[in-house]
């Protein structure tokens, strides 16, 4: 369609490692990276597994190297910010690698960035919350709110990339990522900007998320065996493994990206969004919602489902969800039709607002090198999540030209994004 966008960078952190090379090594060999996790455990965290992001080395600035006033050197001192930003900013900077963009050539009005999240920076609220209470206001950081407050993020990145237009945060939960997705592409459709710096990042594994998620028999406790805890779509799946990280995602307008002579990885072609109004923190037991916002989706790309090749799938290892997103994929193709299916949480974990701008990223991936990751965890399903096309053992090959990246959240929150092979030549 005419108005598609392209998808010209991506840059991942996650916990299969910093990099886009790095993380989608790690999905496509299925090698999972849950572990007890240290800090859970010191906490007395009633569930201690987790997908941690491995360290990371210092960064430099993202801006184009200038001689540094004070207030710049600041930026690049990157242990000043939460995780949560800190994985943005490094994403940021490889997405824009990728696209050929140089932050001092562009114009920066002319920049939007648009970042979800579900938690904001929780893990610098927590942090100084201990010191609050065991030394009192003085032990406080001056920095605790501009690392914690949920917009920060977003306002962060656009500071270091010089980025004037539309700075926005979005908050669906754990569709956080992609509906930050969906919002640059409203922007850009609307003029507002030309490129959208766009993205997904959390850093939610804590004592106080872990236990809260824990109270809501949400996570896996398979602590005797990590490395099978994520079972995602699986007969023995009983939950969920806290991740975090982040994706990122540099979207521009097709005429745009021409005129730079780039190549796009791919296009965001569709897009759909949908409430389920129904329940806190379960998903509507028919899928309504999920099968509304693909509906929506493919309407918006001007496809039809038969034309679906492949789906990146929500697929956290939990009962119900797993349940209704595989009642939503056989109502919506039928027998006839069968899109192959994978979920990257058997190896990432389920990195919350993160989720929807990495498993974005990956999908784009998939159509780009025309390969579809297996679902890690996955031996056999139940009577629930049978019947659909999961990718299992082994990556496969597969020319995909239309694929879907769902992306569910607490509140009832269904986006779909609709990617399509981009042409060349």
């Amino acid at each position: 369609m005419s108005d598609d966008i392209a998808v010209t960078g991506i840059g991942l952190v996650t916990p299969g490692g910093t990099g886009t090379e790095a993380t989608w090594d790690a999905v496509c060999a299925g090698r999972a990276t849950a572990r007890t996790d240290p800090v859970l455990a010191e906490a007395g965290a009633p569930v201690r597994l987790a997908c941690r992001v491995p360290a990371q080395e210092p960064q430099k600035p993202l801006k184009a190297q200038e001689p540094q006033k004070p207030q710049q050197r600041v930026r690049g001192r990157l242990w000043r910010f939460d995780p949560a930003t800190r994985f943005l900013l490094t994403a940021a900077r490889e997405a824009l690698g990728s696209a050929g963009l140089d932050p001092g050539r562009w114009d920066p009005a002319r920049v939007a960035v648009v970042v979800g999240t579900a938690a904001g920076g929780v893990s610098t609220l927590e942090a100084q919350h201990r010191k609050l209470l065991a030394s009192g206001p003085g032990a406080l950081s001056p920095m605790t709110l501009p690392a914690f407050l949920p917009n920060m993020a977003a306002g962060h990145l656009a500071i270091e990339l010089g980025a004037t237009g539309p700075s926005l945060q979005t908050s669906t939960a754990c569709a956080s990522g992609a509906t930050a997705i969906i919002t640059a592409a409203l922007l850009l459709r609307a003029g507002m900007c030309d490129i959208a710096v766009a993205g997904g990042t959390d850093a939610m594994v804590t004592p106080l998320c872990a236990s809260a998620f824990a109270k809501l028999g949400a996570l896996s406790r398979r602590e005797d065996d990590p490395g099978a805890a994520s079972r995602p779509f699986d007969r023995d799946r009983d939950g969920f493994v806290l991740g975090e990280g982040s994706g990122v995602l540099v979207l521009e307008r097709t005429d745009h990206a021409a005129a730079r002579t780039v190549r796009p990885l791919a296009y965001l072609a569709g897009f759909g969004a949908t409430g389920d109004a129904h329940h806190a923190t379960a998903p509507h037991p028919e899928g309504a919602g999920l099968r509304a916002a693909t509906r929506e989706a493919l309407v918006r790309a001007g496809r039809s489902p038969d034309e679906v090749g492949h789906i990146n799938a929500h697929g956290t290892g939990t009962a119900l969800n797993d349940a209704v997103e595989a009642t939503a994929i056989r109502e919506l193709y039928g027998p006839g039709h069968a899109p192959s299916v994978t979920s990257a949480k058997g190896v990432l974990g389920h990195t919350m607002g993160a989720a929807g701008a990495i498993e974005a990223a990956l999908t784009v991936l998939s159509i780009a090198r025309g390969t579809v990751p297996p679902t890690a965890g996955f031996t056999a399903p139940d009577a629930t999540t049978a019947g659909i096309g999961i990718v299992r053992a082994a990556a496969r090959p597969q020319r995909v030209d239309l694929a879907l990246s769902h992306s569910l959240g607490f509140g009832g929150h269904n986006t779909v994004l609709a990617f399509t092979r981009a042409r060349h030549g």
